[in-house]
């Protein structure tokens, strides 16, 4: 025997008449298609800018580009542990499409409402952990950048002086921090979705 789901809404009036409570299979309809959509979307999203900035970052890793500067190798650091915290959130996005089968296949039982709520909320907060990691990042490499165009005068420019100017290192780390903060938003925006559609 098929165990009852506890995927139900919070408020559930039964004698409310302009908005009566939705049916078991319902209410099962709705909570899978918000996971395998909200999954589904959140999967590939952070897949794809995760591959970009993988390899965005590999190519500041393997820069022949000196690393004499902290600011350099504190962003390096904090955005290789966003791009990790984003390889937790694909894992959970795809778990996401494991639990929407779930509900959607007659015979089985579907997870507890409240084993799916903290399953999307353990992706909430892996992405907003990951969304401060890479901007405390973005935020060094970006006043290094700045201090190395401020040290710079227009006649120090043109006539070569000896000072350390913006490289490449610097604006991979920059491109690799902007992409991992758009996969996390995008982790942030899924999950919030299906909360929502969980909670109704």
């Amino acid at each position: 025997m098929t165990k009852e789901s506890e995927i139900t809404p919070f408020s559930n009036d039964a004698n409310s008449t302009s908005n009566p409570p939705l049916s078991k299979s319902a209410r099962m309809r709705r909570v899978s298609n918000a996971l395998k959509w909200g999954g589904f979307s959140g999967f590939w999203i952070q897949v794809v800018l995760g591959v970009v900035s993988t390899v965005t970052l590999l190519l500041a890793i393997t820069s022949k580009t000196e690393r004499n500067n902290a600011a350099t190798g504190f962003s390096l650091f904090c955005a290789v542990c966003g791009l990790i915290c984003l390889i937790v959130g694909v894992c959970i996005a795809f778990r996401h499409g494991k639990m929407a089968a779930k509900f959607a296949t007659p015979g089985i039982a579907p997870p507890k409402k409240s084993t799916t709520i903290k399953i999307v909320q353990i992706g909430l907060i892996t992405s907003l952990v990951g969304t401060f990691l890479t901007i405390l990042g973005a935020q060094a490499i970006a006043g290094l950048v700045l201090s190395k165009i401020l040290a710079f005068g227009q006649g120090e420019v043109l006539a070569g002086k000896d000072k350390e100017f913006v490289n490449s290192l610097d604006l991979f780390i920059v491109q690799a921090c902007i992409n991992i903060i758009a996969a996390h938003f995008a982790g942030l925006v899924t999950s919030l979705w299906i909360l929502s559609r969980i909670d109704k």
